[in-house]
């Protein structure tokens, strides 16, 4: 996985909760299914090439890898280091990430960005991604998410269609995913947080580009399915599973005994166990949960 700071994986350090959906894509497949996600924050198509990241992803890169890439929220930032423009520099920079990648006998998968949760005119949502703050929130926000991608969105399509790449339109994932559950329900995808509502945020924040822990989960669900049905041989690798557990922050929870504490009461709850050994958690009788092991993963007294 190429990227920007939407899908990349996080530091979780600290309680902190901010996620991207790449880094919870791995518990969204069987483990047929390796996971290697080189997404940066804060970069764009050309940056990420530029200070040599794709190259060392090239010389990684194995005949038959899938490579899923995902650029347009910096290529729209105005410094020269990051910036692209669409229906030029823009595709032709994607293109090179599709011919390189064909050339090592790798698989690409384009998509386009994300949606940003602006239910305003805001004039500053683009620059307010670097800064994980909302400007413009003193806008009266409507009913109805406002784009701020533009001619981006089209880039990787178009580029898609014209070399015969598979391509997922993200944006219109999520833009429905958002604009279902409106402008408050939308909140709980995004790292918006009140003061003191979570420790590592002691003056809260709020941020309408990033995704929170249930954000990211559901937005790689969503998009796993996606890849499914566009990628017709990775459909049987794909699952889905109610609750996920890793040490390393890509699951719902690091705890195991907390997630069995949340899970919900009589109703049959899958639980995916992460990677490691974990202590053999308590489970109410009131409960009824399916435990499912990763390869990698063991109950130890």
């Amino acid at each position: 996985m190429v990227g920007d700071s939407t899908m990349a994986n996080k530091d979780i350090s600290g309680d902190k909760q901010e996620r991207g959906w790449g880094m919870m894509l791995s518990n969204c497949f069987s483990d047929d299914i390796i996971v290697s996600n080189h997404a940066v924050n804060g970069r764009s198509s050309k940056s990420f090439i530029s200070e040599g990241r794709w190259a060392k992803v090239l010389n990684s890169l194995k005949p038959g890898d899938y490579v899923f890439i995902q650029f347009g929220h910096n290529d729209e930032k105005p410094d020269t280091e990051r910036h692209t423009d669409p229906g030029t520099t823009f595709d032709a920079t994607l293109e090179k990430y599709v011919t390189e990648a064909r050339e090592r006998g790798a698989i690409p998968v384009l998509f386009n960005s994300v949606v940003r949760r602006s239910f305003a005119e805001s004039k500053t949502a683009v620059t307010d991604d670097d800064l994980r703050t909302n400007s413009s929130k003193n806008l009266a926000e409507g009913d109805t998410l406002v784009d701020t991608h533009g001619a981006y969105l089209l880039s990787p399509k178009n580029v898609a269609k014209k070399l015969h790449v598979p391509f997922v339109d993200a944006n219109k994932i999520t833009h429905d995913l958002e604009q279902g559950l409106g402008r408050e329900g939308s909140k709980g995808l995004h790292m918006i947080f009140k003061p003191g509502e979570t420790p590592s945020l002691p003056q809260g924040r709020t941020d309408n580009t990033h995704y929170n822990i249930p954000g990211a989960i559901k937005v790689a669900n969503l998009l796993a399915d996606a890849v499914a049905k566009e990628v017709p041989a990775l459909k049987k690798y794909v699952r889905h599973y109610d609750i996920t557990v890793a040490k390393d922050g890509s699951g719902r929870y690091t705890n195991l005994q907390q997630a069995v504490d949340n899970a919900p009461v009589g109703v049959k709850t899958t639980i995916l166990v992460g990677a490691g050994n974990w202590e053999k958690p308590q489970v109410p009788k009131n409960k009824k949960i399916k435990f499912v092991m990763r390869e990698n993963a063991k109950f130890i007294k």
